[in-house]
């Protein structure tokens, strides 16, 4: 392992004066700590990635560079979904499909102490988020005579905590060996205007979290790839974990993923009509000859605004964060150096020590450079990558903050307005608002139905009374 003084000479000619130089007067257990933590990084790539990631960085493609997407829309009957759905449903009960949840996130935003799969969430008995999606797996297992393992990627900032809950609800009635934790990795933040390493204190490096693109080379140094690859798992269900409406084993978008001549079966996604042109979604689009996700805030105002002749978003195709991954793409992205996935920067205010006056520095202002990477670029490193649109209500009930867009209340309204159209369509006389929303709050478990051809010949209701709370 390099001594204080190698890496104090390394950080030297790589422009890292400030940090040799207090390197170099460390002593003790100190050193070693700030040492060790060093020496996880390539310091030659980080050296390369604050000079292609620092001040002059622009991420935008030109905009005569961007075309909308293609993508399978609901309304089309050219393709033959019942065709797809048996074949994703053969995948499923061979016991070729996992779960995969980014988890990394606190719910500090929702106002809630402890990591956001831990929120209660459901809309009537407040099950956590974790405890919504371990039934799902549990029902699907159930309905395909088969194993469905688990993989959910935490951070450092909640890892125990999440490993605890699970511990604490005995894995919510599911097998603990079929459910694998592991963190995902970090990046050293760097000051915006000088390029400058930061110390969170006098002993430890600024790190962020690496992003939810981070999860390749995370599932390869965790086991969990080869623990795929041991179980015989061939395809991956990735969501993320602030979504109760994920329809996380989805037969049709698998086989379609799978076995359409137009995908090669390496990665797919998912997509939703856009609310407006303003709605904080990535995009996917055609940028060149290649289908990507455009950030929102990415995006040139002019084409997001862009309607065609019958005034609909030409740029509708609403990222929601549900791919299908194969275990071999995800291997390539882990280990091929020619399948690397390029960085994002955010300026951010980062609280730092400063070496020079061994003080702990505040700032009011965005300060640093945090670098992650993205899931959704390996889409330009497949070979053929498809999009299926899905139904707003169905499938994206995002929870990201307390109150307005995107909220608990927002998502508990989605919820309870999936149930309703569920039990309609099974004969249920739903209680309606004016403008035509559920007038009652209503929780359908996973372990009742999945879809809403589950509950075919249940034991349901007549009606739901108006303003009724009610679980089934």
């Amino acid at each position: 392992m390099p001594t204080a003084t190698d890496l104090s000479s390394k950080l030297e000619s790589i422009g890292q004066s400030a940090l040799a130089k207090y390197l170099a007067g460390v002593q003790g257990d100190a050193a070693d700590i700030l040492l060790n933590q060093l020496n996880q990084f390539s310091l030659d790539e980080i050296a390369q990635y604050i000079k292609t990631y620092g001040p002059t960085y622009h991420p935008t493609p030109p905009e005569d560079s961007i075309a909308p997407a293609p993508y399978f829309s609901i309304s089309d009957t050219s393709w033959d979904r019942a065709t797809y759905q048996k074949k994703g449903e053969e995948l499923v009960a061979a016991g070729k499909i996992a779960c995969f949840t980014v988890a990394g996130g606190q719910g500090s935003r929702l106002g809630y102490d402890g990591p956001k799969g831990c929120y209660p969430t459901s809309c009537v008995t407040n099950k956590s988020l974790f405890e919504m999606f371990a039934q799902t797996i549990y029902a699907n297992e159930r309905k395909y005579n088969a194993t469905i393992p688990w993989y959910i990627m935490t951070s450092p900032l909640n890892h125990e905590q999440t490993v605890a809950f699970f511990n604490k609800h005995s894995h919510f009635g599911l097998n603990p060996d079929n459910i694998k934790f592991f963190e995902q990795g970090v990046m050293p933040s760097f000051d915006a205007a000088t390029g400058d390493l930061l110390l969170s204190d006098p002993t430890h490096l600024a790190t962020n979290p690496d992003g939810h693109g981070g999860a390749y080379k995370a599932l390869h140094k965790s086991g969990a790839l080869e623990d795929m690859i041991a179980r015989g798992i061939e395809q991956l269900s990735y969501f993320q974990v602030d979504n109760p409406n994920a329809k996380i084993v989805d037969p049709v978008f698998l086989g379609l993923h799978a076995f359409s001549p137009e995908s090669s079966g390496e990665f797919s996604s998912k997509m939703v009509a856009k609310a407006s042109w303003d709605e904080k979604v990535g995009v996917f689009c055609r940028v060149g000859d290649t289908l990507s996700v455009v950030e929102y805030s990415d995006l040139p105002t002019e084409l997001a605004q862009m309607t065609n002749d019958d005034g609909e978003l030409m740029f509708n195709a609403g990222s929601i964060a549900i791919h299908a991954i194969s275990i071999a793409f995800i291997n390539k992205i882990a280990t091929d150096p020619s399948y690397a996935l390029p960085f994002h920067r955010a300026v951010k205010k980062v609280a730092h020590f400063d070496p020079a006056t061994g003080q702990h520095v505040d700032p009011q202002e965005p300060n640093a450079i945090k670098l992650e990477q993205f899931v959704f670029d390996a889409i330009a490193l497949a070979d053929r990558s498809i999009v299926l649109e899905t139904d707003r209500i169905e499938e994206f009930a995002p929870v990201k903050n307390a109150t307005g867009a995107d909220s608990i209340e927002t998502s508990k309204r989605l919820q309870s307005q999936r149930a309703a159209n569920w039990l309609a369509k099974n004969g249920v006389t739903i209680p309606t608002n004016d403008d035509g929303s559920v007038n009652a709050t209503i929780e359908l478990s996973p372990l009742t139905a999945l879809c809403s051809n589950d509950l075919a010949g249940t034991d349901l209701p007549d009606s739901i009374e108006p303003g009724a709370s009610i679980e089934l």
